[in-house]
Parts: C-alpha cells; sequence; structure tokens
C-alpha cells in the first residue's frame, strides 16, 4: 500500500480500537479488519456526496453486520457526513450521536438500522428492487446507483440472509452488491463449531455473481478491482467474499474469537498502534492530511450530485408522480375515489383493503408489493402495474414467495430507500416469523405496510396452528408500530387513509371471514382510534369491540335492549391512535362512569387499560368451522349479554 494509504488504514483501526475502549464496551476486531475495504469503498468506488447525505441518486451503504459499528462512524467522521470526533469520543453513551448499532435517522450517513444480523441483507435487497422500480420508471439519468452491504459469517448463518438472497438471485437484482466478511470467527469461537456450509456454491445456485477474492483483506488494488468487477454485472446480485484475519493488526487478539468483542486493551492497543507507526500515548489520532484528503474524497461527488440536479430540474416526464414517490405521500385527490359500502352489506375487512390498495395505486405512486404466497388471500394485489422481474424491473407487484422474514426486512429497505411505500401482506398467525422485521419498523420509522389478514380463530378449519390469539396483543406491545383492527369495510377503507397519511409503519388486521357493514361506519373517524357507533342517553354500559368483534357488540346491545338495558357501542379499531387522542376526546368516547365490556376474539392482556372487564380467548383455537369456533369459545351474544349483565350487577 502507498504511504498515504497505509496511514489512512491505521487511522481507521486505532478508531476501532480507540472507541469501544473508550466506552469499555463494543466489537473492535471486526472493524480493524474491514478498515481496508472501508477505505477503497468511501474514496475509490462509491458514488456519494457527503455535504448531500440525502442525495436520492447516492449510492447506498448497508453495515449489515451492525455490531461493527465504530468503523462506519470513523468513515462518517472522516468523509465529512457531520459527525465530528467529539461524537466518536462518546461512543455508546447516553444521547450520543454514535450508538451501540447504527440507527437510521440518528446519525446523517446511516441508512438502515442494523445490528441483529442478516437484517442488512434484507434491507439491501429492499434497496435494490427500490432503485430498480425507479430507474424503470423515471430512466438512468435521475436513477442508476447501487447498493453495497456488508455481511459477515453471522448474518449469512441466519435464515432471513437466505429467504433474502434466495429472491434477489431470483429477481437478478444487478446494482446489488454483497460483500462477505470471510473471517471464520464467532463470538463462540471458530466458524467451524457450527458451520461448514459451502458460501460460494450456495450463492451460485441463487443467481449470484460470486467473486472469491481470497486472502486480500489489505490488498487495496484487489479489492478495489473486485468491486468494480461486480458493479459491472449486468443480469445479476453479487457476492465479493474477502478472506479478513479479524482483529487484525493487533498484536495478540487477531484472529482470535476474542477480538469479535472488546479484547484489545491498554498494552496492546499501545503495542498496535507502534506497530502502524502512530503515537502510542494518543487517542483517536487523526494526522491532518490524511482528514483533508478524506474530506475531499467526501465531496468529490458533488459535481455529479449537481450534475443530477440539472437534470432533475429539466425533467419533463410526470413530475407529480415523482415528488410523490421520492416524498411518500400520494397525488391531490387520491384519497377521493375510494370504494364505500352500505350499511348490511357483508364484505371480508381483506377484500375491502384490496379493493382499497388497487384504488389508490394511480395516484399513491409509491405503492408497490405483494404477499408471502398469500397475495390473493390478504389483499396485497396489485393489477395492472406489472409484475417485479428481470423482464420488468419496474413491476409493481411484488411475489416474494414463502419468505414471510426476509419480505418484512425487504419492505423496510424499500422505505428507508426511499421511493417506495412497500406492502407487504401475510396470515396473522405468520407475523411471529416477521418479528424482529415488524420492531425494526417501528424503531426505524420505516413507512412500512404490513397488511396481516385471517385475525382470528373465524379462520377456521386451518386449526390452532393457523389460528391467531396472542398476536395482535404483541403487535401492540411493539412501541411506534400503529396497530389498526377495522370493524368492517367502511372502517378499513378509513383505516388505508391513515396508513397513507401517516409516517412510520402501520399494521392493518383485517378478516377472513365476512363482516356485516354497520350503521354508521361510512366515513368513520378510525383516525381518533374509537369512536361512538352507537349512542345511548340511558346507558348503563358501554361494549367495546374491535375487528370483527364490532358487530357481536352491536348485536348483544340490541338483545340488551330487549331485556330493557340499554348499552353503548365503541367501536376500537386502534389503541395507538386512541392514545394520541386528548384527554376529553378520550373521555367522551368511553364515558368512565359507565362500566365497560371490551370484547376481542384473543388474549385480554392490555385491555384493562381501557376498561372494566374483557370477553376474550386466552387459549388456544380449535380447528372447526370459525362460526362453531368463535360460538364456542364464547365470541357470541350470549356470553356478551350475560358477562355485561354480571358487570352490571357488580
Amino acid at each position: 500500500m502507498a504511504d498515504f494509504d497505509t496511514r489512512a488504514i491505521s487511522t481507521i483501526r486505532g478508531i476501532a480500537m480507540d472507541g469501544p475502549h473508550a466506552a469499555r464496551s463494543g466489537h473492535q476486531g471486526t472493524a480493524m479488519s474491514l478498515a481496508p475495504l472501508a477505505h477503497v469503498l468511501f474514496t475509490r468506488v462509491m458514488k456519494y456526496d457527503a455535504s448531500r447525505p440525502d442525495w436520492a441518486d447516492r449510492d447506498r451503504f448497508v453495515l449489515s453486520v451492525g455490531h461493527a459499528s465504530i468503523l462506519q462512524y470513523a468513515m462518517l467522521h472522516l468523509a465529512g457526513f457531520g459527525l465530528e470526533l467529539d461524537d466518536i469520543k462518546d461512543f455508546r453513551q447516553w444521547g450520543s450521536a454514535t450508538p451501540g448499532h447504527p440507527e437510521v435517522g440518528h446519525t446523517a450517513g446511516i441508512e438502515v438500522t442494523t445490528g441483529p444480523l442478516g437484517q442488512g441483507v434484507a434491507n439491501a435487497v429492499g434497496m435494490a428492487i427500490a432503485e430498480s422500480q425507479l430507474r424503470t420508471r423515471y430512466g438512468a439519468d435521475l436513477f442508476d446507483h447501487h447498493v453495497f452491504a456488508i455481511a459477515g459469517d453471522g448474518c449469512l448463518s441466519e435464515g432471513i440472509s437466505h429467504e433474502a438472497a434466495s429472491l434477489a438471485g431470483h429477481l437478478g437484482l444487478s446494482k446489488l452488491v454483497m460483500i462477505y466478511d470471510d473471517n471464520h470467527i464467532t463470538i463462540d469461537g471458530e466458524t467451524a463449531l457450527a458451520l461448514s456450509d459451502d458460501a460460494p456454491a450456495r450463492f451460485r445456485s441463487y443467481g449470484w455473481h460470486v467473486l472469491e477474492l481470497g486472502e486480500v483483506g489489505d490488498d487495496l488494488d484487489a479489492i478495489e478491482a473486485g468491486l468494480n468487477e461486480a458493479k459491472a454485472v449486468t443480469d445479476a446480485p453479487s457476492l465479493v467474499i474477502v478472506r479478513t484475519i479479524i482483529g487484525t493488526p493487533a498484536t495478540e487478539s487477531a484472529d482470535t474469537h476474542e477480538a469479535h468483542g472488546y479484547a484489545i486493551l491498554d498494552d496492546e492497543i499501545a503495542a498496535t498502534k507502534e506497530a502502524m507507526g502512530m503515537p502510542v500515548d494518543e487517542t483517536f489520532h487523526v494526522p491532518s492530511d490524511v482528514l483533508e484528503t478524506y474530506r475531499a474524497a467526501g465531496i468529490c461527488g458533488s459535481a455529479e450530485r449537481e450534475a443530477w440536479e440539472q437534470r432533475l430540474a429539466a425533467f419533463d416526464g410526470d413530475r407529480a408522480a415523482l415528488e410523490a414517490q421520492l416524498s411518500g405521500t400520494g397525488m391531490p385527490g387520491w384519497d377521493e375515489n375510494l370504494p364505500g359500502y352500505k350499511a348490511g352489506d357483508s364484505v371480508a375487512t381483506r377484500k375491502a383493503s384490496g379493493a382499497a390498495l388497487q384504488a389508490m395505486l394511480e395516484l399513491v405512486p409509491g405503492l408497490t408489493g405483494g404477499g408471502a404466497d398469500l397475495t390473493g388471500n390478504t389483499g396485497t394485489a396489485i393489477k395492472g402495474h406489472g409484475v417485479f422481474s428481470p423482464a420488468d424491473p419496474g413491476g409493481r407487484q411484488i411475489y416474494f414467495g414463502v419468505r414471510e422474514h426476509a419480505m418484512g426486512a425487504i419492505a423496510n429497505g424499500m422505505a428507508l430507500h426511499g421511493g417506495a411505500i412497500p406492502v407487504v401482506g401475510t396470515f396473522l398467525v405468520f407475523a411471529d416469523y416477521m418479528r424482529a422485521a415488524v420492531r425494526l419498523a417501528a424503531l426505524s420509522e420505516a413507512k412500512v405496510l404490513f397488511v396481516w389478514s385471517h385475525d382470528s380463530v373465524g379462520v377456521g378449519e386451518d386449526g390452532p396452528t393457523h389460528q391467531p390469539v396472542e398476536q395482535i396483543a404483541s403487535l401492540r406491545a411493539i412501541p411506534g408500530l400503529r396497530v389498526i383492527r377495522p370493524a368492517d369495510a367502511n372502517e378499513a377503507i378509513e383505516a388505508w387513509k391513515v396508513a397513507v397519511r401517516s409516517g412510520g409503519p402501520t399494521a392493518l388486521i383485517m378478516s377472513r371471514q365476512n363482516l356485516p357493514v354497520l350503521e354508521g361506519s361510512a366515513g368513520a373517524p378510525v383516525g381518533g382510534g374509537a369512536y361512538v357507533l352507537q349512542e345511548a342517553d340511558d346507558a348503563v354500559v358501554t361494549l367495546v369491540g374491535t375487528g370483527s368483534e364490532v358487530s357481536v357488540c352491536v348485536d348483544a346491545a340490541a338483545a340488551l335492549a330487549e331485556q330493557g338495558v340499554a348499552a353503548r357501542v365503541v367501536s376500537f379499531p386502534s389503541w395507538e391512535l386512541f392514545a394520541d387522542a386528548d384527554p376529553d376526546t378520550q373521555e367522551a368516547v368511553m364515558r368512565p362512569e359507565l362500566p365497560s365490556l371490551a370484547v376481542e376474539a384473543g388474549i385480554a392482556q392490555g385491555w384493562h387499560r381501557w376498561v372494566n372487564d374483557v370477553v376474550s380467548i386466552d387459549r388456544f383455537g380449535a380447528s372447526a368451522p370459525g362460526g362453531t369456533v368463535m360460538r364456542e369459545l364464547g365470541i357470541n351474544v350470549d356470553n356478551v349479554v350475560a358477562r355485561a349483565r354480571t358487570l352490571i350487577d357488580a
């Protein structure tokens, strides 16, 4: 390596040791061994402008090995993204800009929130899909960039990476370049303890272009040549395999599993710095000429970015659609032609949801996605806008296959890339497969629309393996996830309006079975979280329902009226939205002076925040017709009436 390159890489390695050592916490070894790769990416290969980190046509960088975050922070500081050296000195501390794992929206230059291994692999696949759709729709003059991701042995061991890589190869995502840091080390020890996969053969079988560069961890020219070869591939994603020595050039810890974490301490840091020709008695040493050169590299893309801005200004295509797509919103009038339903109709909310999606496609150009082999079942079919494939890289219907976990994380990548409002669907019970990705969507505030149908034991004959009972409660437990369970077709339409208008992720929980369209639900204020569907001036109890159980509450109120007992009915589609309402509104809806009974075909957990008692299902379901299962497990008018009378008497 040239003298400057050597000193630049030593600077990164010094920060990689000093940051975790100052925090007494963190991961040093991977960041040290990947310093040459990062140097090549940020100075020779990637297209970006550090002065405008949100430039829409920049290359994307995803650190799937998020535990090596100190590497990314070092590069963001050196390249001039606004991260100061004092921020790095504050690594992993309260309120710092350098948390333990990268967090999008928290630090300029971080594209996705990574940490759980393998998530970044799927995020990168989603970003490549979004890039392809934008490039196909608006032309390569406006969108033509790559997605670079660094993954490790842990990422490729996690099942999500298998799902994501399989789909990426099938779709021929040629703008995706994943670098596999093959260092043979995990926390427990050498990877041979638990791993004997032939990764190159596996990725070739997925349809990837695979480059095995060998032991070139410190060979900058070989790394650059490999990355440029990968960029030139036009029909497949690329896996660039680089054999590295974790912790190199640490004098004692290199190539040990201890180097994965925080193991390089005072004496070894000093010895390693001395071996690299760095000041031994100075922490966070950044030579001025190294910083100046990196800062120049950080803005070398500014001319290309300015030329792009001129092309954007001259764009004579559908500018309204482009602007809506990049801002993640709808065009004027997008919510004016949605379907409506008459009281007395019988419609499954998944069907109404699918009709709403189809009606919005023209004026909400970012909507794209599909289901995990359940596209028709979940109402996530997108008709008339192409099927995403190598033959149609701009298609808006995406068939994810039976890959729920990857589907969720791919959707996060699409949303965080920009230009897409991803819609993904599967059965509610399989939200369990997606949970890590859903949690990260909430943490990232990614605008993903999760459509989960078959929302209760009303699924019926498929039995308890397919009948959700605890899933809605578990989703409501995720901070930042907006969960909406509509009572009927009209509420389903209003739920879609809320989801498209709002930022962050939304869970739309839909029924398999037909539900009656209720009197008073047209134009319902779903955005308020709960509302009075039926009022009674002389009411002595409030029946609170959500989803399919609202109609049970309506029928129970009628039965109570025949017994001379007046009951109000509140439809409660979203706890999160209602929690945001002002106290006066909450009091007007719930009337706390009256006893209240909630009815939901799921576990009772959490309902007592809002009501006095709950008719619920706190057990697994059974295989039988859906109506029978509901009735036998207490979601029926007679049981609700009896429980309401008991509550009134109490």
